[in-house]
């Protein structure tokens, strides 16, 4: 686990991963209502080369930005249970050569893909910023994760 001090090191770890994620990826962002998810995913987006201005898909539920490097599918699918990924085409997304970020995605545990990144992040009990950590579902994105940890550990503040 990592602490973040602030937003500004939260969009440093987005751009990070912008940069380096492989496509057909799917990252999963977790936590509180206010914790960072879409603060995250628009330094991923800029990593991405995306210069758009990045939105809460909240209403929408999907928000896809094509300009950069690879195609982004930003997804907030608080609001949606498990069955519902069927009727947003989740599977096409998936096998699309784009990155899926999914906040809330745990609503759809049962429609995610084999493969995936859950990025955690939470408010400490006391003090300033949040903590984030990362638990690697499947294999493909083994190697990734270990130079993001890599990347973390040289980067910013690891606690336990």
């Amino acid at each position: 686990m990592w602490h973040l001090q602030n937003e500004v090191q939260l969009q440093q770890v987005g751009e990070y991963i912008g940069r380096y994620i492989s496509p057909q990826s799917t990252l999963v962002l977790t936590g509180e209502l206010g914790t960072g998810k879409t603060t995250m995913t628009k330094g991923i987006a800029k990593g991405l080369g995306i210069e758009r201005v990045i939105k809460s898909p909240t209403y929408t539920i999907i928000r896809e930005y094509t300009e950069g490097r690879m195609p982004l599918y930003h997804m907030d699918v608080y609001r949606l249970e498990d069955g519902d990924g069927e009727e947003l085409g989740l599977e096409e997304y998936y096998e699309d050569q784009g990155l899926v970020i999914m906040e809330w995605g745990h609503n759809l545990e049962g429609e995610l893909p084999s493969d995936y990144l859950d990025i955690q992040l939470v408010y400490p009990e006391v003090g300033e910023g949040r903590y984030l950590s990362l638990t690697v579902h499947g294999s493909k994105l083994c190697s990734f994760t270990e130079t993001l940890q890599q990347w973390l550990d040289e980067e910013m503040t690891r606690v336990n």
